[in-house]
């Protein structure tokens, strides 16, 4: 695949302040979107991911780097003269216009004539499903059918790039998620790049093929939602996309077997080959892959760094699955994840609030991740003083 969209060294200040909003450290920021890919863009308020997505489409200048679409850099372009487009959570369509006036009301600045005009329109209309609905002021459409046609807008005059600044936040749950499947359907008939900012990982793992999680500016994982679910790199990645409950301690190795000890607690697994031997380390235990059963029924016979005790602390069903949360003796939430039906200890009432129970997990189900919440060690610490002397 040829990327479409590439951001090499990003950086950025706000007036009155002195700390990088985006890419405090010297290398920036750097990001790739293939061709017909949709690459979310995902973190807490504050992370950078607005900012990257301004910088791309041209709203905000960067301090430092550059951007890049189809093999030029854009960088010093405005808004307007670069293939980008993009679409906002608010939608800024035009409330005394129908909705044929908004869509092609770039196509009019541009000066298309009529007939064209008439013609694309009626395309994008058709690639968003309302054809039927041209007629009509904004008033008089759904918040899906205003989202619809601010995308129609914005395709209309055929970006490379699409932008899409967290468009589904003002959609209800049933809407967002019928959107979300609206979103990858637009994207794989368009052939379109799309770049989606959101921080709601749910949303991102839906739509995205990849996904760039952000922190403090920084961009620290880059992966499909798969991935990030199967191999959180950070302590902050596992937590931020809910990939289980963190374990944070003490971490050593014994051979091929290593171990984190901590809040009472002793998870041992496969000895991570991607963890650097200086960095603080955690384990995460994925809900999907715990086992809880009540205290009276526990295997003695499962050793103690695989099970840890405690008592349920409240039951939450989603829709799919019952989640289990248990308080452990060391005071960790346990997240358990039940499916629906066939669960005996669910049914027949051992698992209610105050229950003793035990959790169990595979040490090989166990994943290691760099600690990116701990102090650094000594070797670290040595490390920032020889990068802050150079």
């Amino acid at each position: 695949m040829t990327a479409t969209l590439n951001c090499h060294g990003l950086r950025k200040t706000y007036p009155g302040t002195d700390s990088y909003a985006l890419g405090p450290d010297p290398e920036g920021v750097s990001i790739e979107a293939e061709r017909g890919e949709l690459f979310a863009l995902l973190g807490p308020s504050g992370c950078g991911k607005t900012t990257t997505l301004r910088i791309i489409g041209g709203f905000v200048d960067a301090d430092a780097g550059t951007v890049e679409i189809e093999g030029k850099d854009v960088s010093g372009l405005r808004p307007y003269q670069r293939p980008t487009n993009t679409v906002f959570q608010g939608y800024a369509l035009f409330p005394h216009m129908s909705i044929e006036s908004n869509v092609g009301f770039g196509l009019k600045m541009d000066g298309v004539g009529k007939s064209e005009r008439k013609s694309r329109v009626a395309k994008a209309l058709e690639l968003v499903g309302l054809e039927e609905f041209g007629k009509r002021k904004v008033g008089e459409l759904s918040g899906g059918q205003a989202q619809r046609a601010a995308l129609a807008r914005a395709m209309i005059k055929e970006p490379a790039v699409l932008l899409l600044d967290e468009p589904l936040g003002a959609l209800d749950l049933k809407l967002r998620r019928q959107m979300q499947e609206e979103l990858v359907n637009l994207k794989q008939r368009s052939g379109t790049t799309f770049v989606h900012v959101t921080h709601d990982q749910e949303e991102a793992c839906a739509i995205a093929d990849r996904v760039a999680v952000m922190n403090a500016g920084r961009v620290v994982q880059v992966d499909s939602p798969v991935e990030l679910f199967r191999s959180p790199k950070t302590a902050y990645v596992a937590e931020f996309i809910n990939a289980g409950t963190v374990i944070r301690g003490s971490s050593s190795q014994s051979g091929d077997v290593f171990e984190v000890a901590g809040n009472q607690m002793r998870v041992r697994g496969r000895a991570p080959s991607r963890i650097s031997g200086a960095s603080a380390c955690a384990a995460v235990l994925s809900p999907a892959h715990l086992r809880v059963t009540p205290a009276a029924h526990a295997d003695p016979a499962n050793g103690d760094g695989d099970r840890v005790s405690g008592q349920v602390d409240r039951l939450v069903f989603n829709g799919s699955t019952h989640e289990v949360h248990v308080e452990t003796t060391g005071g960790v939430d346990l997240r358990v994840d039940l499916p629906l039906g066939g669960n005996e200890d669910l049914e027949n009432g051992s698992l209610q609030p105050g229950r003793p129970v035990t959790v169990s997990w595979r040490p090989e189900d166990v994943i290691f991740v760099v600690d990116d919440g701990a102090a650094p060690t000594a070797e670290e610490e040595e490390e920032i003083e020889i990068s802050a002397a150079v």
